[in-house]
């Protein structure tokens, strides 16, 4: 029996059940992001991040990081986490694992981008969690 290709819903769901279960010290300071799952990136975030196709983005975050943010600052627009539903199929597709793996991996980057870690600290970061995660 084929498997069911899962929807936008599935996908926030999944969102939803790892962001449940990151510690809530750390959480409280996250309330404000809200999570949303689309398709695919629009043509501006492609032009802007210069992609060579709109598979090559998981997820996105668009905001103001806590380490860049004063309390002497303009109210700005809502900090997003965009997670991106086809690139994140295809990339379980093509690794095997477990989708709720990748989705929960690809949120805690985003919402690393919100404490002001960079690219290279995420990757870092969730490198030793998998390899913790492969020990224990």
């Amino acid at each position: 029996m084929a498997r069911r290709t899962p929807t936008l819903q599935d996908i926030a769901d999944l969102a939803e059940r790892a962001w449940a279960e990151v510690p809530r010290r750390l959480a409280k300071h996250a309330d404000a992001v809200s999570i949303r799952v689309e398709d695919l990136p629009d043509a501006d975030v492609c032009r802007e991040m210069e992609l060579d196709s709109p598979y090559d983005l998981l997820g996105l975050y668009q905001g103001v990081s806590l380490a860049e943010k004063s309390v002497a600052d303009w109210p700005q627009a809502p900090d997003l986490v965009f997670l991106y539903r086809k690139p994140l199929l295809a990339q379980w597709e093509e690794d095997g694992g477990s989708l709720a793996c990748l989705v929960r991996e690809v949120l805690l980057h985003e919402i690393g981008h919100h404490f002001g870690f960079s690219d290279d600290d995420m990757e870092r970061i969730c490198a030793e969690a998998r390899r913790a995660a492969k020990r224990g």
